[in-house]
């Protein structure tokens, strides 16, 4: 049984493992929004940044990217997606059908955010999220890096985020 993940933020620009195949595809269910506090990656304890997670809400819709792992690799792909993205247990690890653009559907791995996390953000104003990512640095580079790539990967799979897109320019305006 081949092995898909579902990449909706970091995983589009960077997923840490090689894909053989890759397509634009859809879940229901979750909205893609920065809803977690990012303490080693984009940001510290001592300040946090926010990164993308998806939230699981009844009318909820996200497009993304299905990547088939290339066969033979999917222990290593594994390991290095769960030290990713389990390191602080925000996530939660979870199966999920995935509608690919050619139609079919698939069961894929995708990483959703626990509600019950202290991680969690509900709710942030876009004006407050923009703050937090302008000045935030984490082991893995600036908040903003991670914002601007995700948002440039999201415009070439032809996806309209308007808040994204705010986002965007309210960083670079509070960048410094």
């Amino acid at each position: 049984m081949a092995l898909w993940v579902f990449g909706y933020g970091s995983l589009l620009w960077d997923p840490c493992f090689q894909a053989d195949r890759q397509q634009r595809a859809t879940i229901t269910g979750y909205a893609r929004s920065f809803c977690m506090s990012s303490i080693h990656h984009r940001g510290t304890e001592a300040q946090p940044g926010l990164v993308l997670a998806l939230d699981e809400t009844s009318h909820g819709r996200c497009d993304g990217i299905a990547m088939r792992v290339c066969k033979g690799t999917e222990n290593t792909a594994l390991s290095n997606l769960r030290a990713r993205e389990l390191v602080s247990s925000a996530y939660l690890e979870k199966d999920v059908e995935v509608m690919l653009a050619d139609g079919k559907t698939i069961s894929a791995l995708v990483y959703v955010i626990d509600k019950q996390h202290r991680q969690y953000m509900a709710n942030i104003t876009l004006e407050r999220q923009a703050q937090i990512i302008a000045s935030a640095v984490g082991g893995r580079g600036r908040n903003s890096e991670y914002l601007f790539k995700t948002a440039s990967h999201l415009k070439n799979l032809g996806v309209d985020d308007p808040s994204m897109d705010w986002l965007v320019q309210r960083v670079r305006e509070l960048s410094p």
